[in-house]
């Protein structure tokens, strides 16, 4: 089968002739891989900023379809549409004891020390594939894991309807924050980035208004249309050590903070944005993966109800579609910032190289 796999900084290989997945535990499920997104970690990973076993199959966001079930298997069949949660917990832990399976010390990702979803199939245990409702495509269900990503993040919160809610960074984690936060009941969202392309996406997702950041502080422009008071949620989903200082001063006093992204980098916090967690009594959330009880969680539920409803849409966030042969040349441009992305898809299926075909565009795959 054709595959990605990860051999070593920058190192990520197209193969044609991976071995495919077998039935190896009773309650093992073989997907066919229809749709695979590339997240933030992936391109971390491939820079060497994450673990992971030398020539795995590289990718965890995904959705398919069923082609093989273990003789346990009882809730899923073959021809099954279904997403596939790639986080495994010990469940031994202090953490998992009590309930908290995204707090697991040994927690674990397809992709890194498993078998991971860019690849024509992968296999995941019964009890982490959900089925899909008729209405979800792939594409859209590839974008499950990171919307609850962003869930886990606001379940935290204590938001509520009529709120003012900002977000840092409006990649695809951001941008879906957005969306999120009007799930939640927030009546203005400000979305803030650098990026004039994104916060367009932003605004066509519901952000009521879009701050650039180059043209002026994020502080003094929240403080602008809030009239001083601030928001009452900042969200910060950039993963930038600039962002992840100036997040601090958004939120009005006893206001809240959520700390969705990851920066690779040391953050060093001028006293005017700290003192603001210390005189504005903030509530402070550091909120990572996206699995609760009963696994995988309310975060995954809740986000295929959503996306069901069309309260969570992904076609405006998905920049390019792409063949897996497209891979290695899509992370480089990505890492070297050639290529301007917001979500990449990976269709296993594809035999195409759009890539190429695309490049005199100066884009990659097709906008839906």
């Amino acid at each position: 089968m054709r595959a990605l796999k990860l051999y070593g900084k920058q190192d990520l290989r197209f193969e044609e002739n991976a071995p495919m997945p077998v039935i190896e535990n009773e309650d093992d499920v073989i997907i066919k891989v229809k749709s695979a997104g590339i997240c933030g970690s992936d391109t971390s990973r491939y820079n060497k900023l994450g673990p992971y076993v030398p020539g795995m199959t590289f990718g965890h966001e995904f959705a398919g379809e069923v082609i093989k079930t273990g003789p346990a298997v009882t809730g899923v069949k073959q021809g099954d549409r279904v997403a596939g949660c790639p986080a495994f917990v010990c469940g031994k832990c202090e953490s998992c004891r009590r309930g908290e399976p995204a707090q697991c010390e040994k927690l674990q990702v397809i992709g890194a020390y498993r078998p991971g979803a860019f690849a024509e199939y992968t296999t995941l245990p019964e009890s982490h594939v959900i089925l899909l409702p008729d209405n979800v495509d792939y594409d859209s269900a590839a974008l499950i894991e990171p919307s609850a990503v962003v869930a886990r993040g606001f379940y935290h919160t204590n938001i509520r309807p009529g709120a003012e809610v900002a977000i840092m960074g409006v990649g695809s984690i951001g941008l879906l924050a957005v969306q999120w936060a009007k799930i939640f009941g927030a009546k203005k969202v400000y979305a803030i980035d650098i990026d004039e392309r994104k916060l367009q996406i932003a605004k066509e997702l519901g952000a009521d208004v879009t701050i650039n950041s180059l043209n002026a502080p994020p502080y003094e422009m929240v403080m602008k249309y809030t009239k001083d008071r601030g928001v009452d949620l900042a969200i910060e989903s950039a993963g930038s050590p600039v962002t992840s200082e100036q997040v601090f001063a958004l939120p009005r006093k006893g206001g809240e903070v959520v700390f969705m992204g990851i920066p690779y980098a040391g953050i060093h916090i001028e006293r005017f944005f700290f003192e603001k967690i210390v005189r504005n009594e903030l509530k402070v959330y550091g909120s990572w993966n996206a699995i609760s009880n009963p696994f995988p969680g309310k975060e995954w539920t809740s986000t295929i109800h959503y996306l069901s409803t069309g309260q969570i849409q992904s076609g405006p966030m998905i920049s390019h579609r792409l063949s897996l042969q497209d891979g290695p040349e899509a992370f480089r441009k990505i890492t070297n910032r050639e290529l301007h992305s917001v979500k990449v898809i990976f269709h296993p299926e594809e035999m195409r190289s759009k890539l190429k075909n695309h490049e005199s565009e100066g884009q990659v795959g097709i906008r839906n």
